[in-house]
């Protein structure tokens, strides 16, 4: 009897760790959410639907959007990159790449400056609709910023956690 009573026992505590140990995925309970600083405002909602807009695959990937939004001093050139983790690597991954047959640095500053000038303006960087993997425990949100021609470039990272 006293077998049985330490097998049962070892069971339940085998049992326990086990379901305390399962991976945790980036999901959000309640949309949106929102970080904040004194010169930003980052926020992630549910993505906009539409015909030609990603749609999630459940075991895949979520989709989110994001708005982003000076809430400080103008700018002279702004970037918002968006990167996401993956299970044992120290690797991100970005959530962007470059339009197909493009070069990537291709009207880069004068993309910075565009955006920034918006954003000046009280319009948001808006992402209607990106894709998140399942895998991914962490978005990340990088904002590189210059406050004018010569200025050196600023960076502020906005991390969204699992819970």
């Amino acid at each position: 009897m006293r077998k049985f009573s330490i097998s049962i026992c070892t069971f339940l505590l085998l049992l326990v760790a086990a379901t305390s140990l399962e991976a945790k995925a980036l999901t959000f309970d309640e949309l949106p959410v929102k970080q904040s600083s004194k010169q930003w405002s980052v926020q992630i909602g549910e993505a906009e639907k539409g015909k030609n807009l990603a749609k999630p695959v459940k075991g895949k990937f979520h989709t989110y959007s994001i708005d982003v939004n000076n809430i400080g001093k103008d700018v002279y050139s702004v970037e918002v990159n968006m990167f996401r983790n993956e299970p044992n690597t120290k690797t991100k991954y970005s959530l962007f790449g470059c339009p197909d047959g493009q070069e990537c640095n291709e009207n880069h500053y004068e993309m910075a400056k565009s955006l920034a000038k918006q954003m000046n303006n009280g319009d948001s960087y808006h992402g209607a609709n990106f894709l998140m993997a399942e895998i991914a425990t962490e978005l990340e949100v990088e904002i590189v910023w210059t406050q004018d021609k010569h200025g050196r470039p600023l960076k502020e990272t906005f991390t969204f956690t699992a819970e």
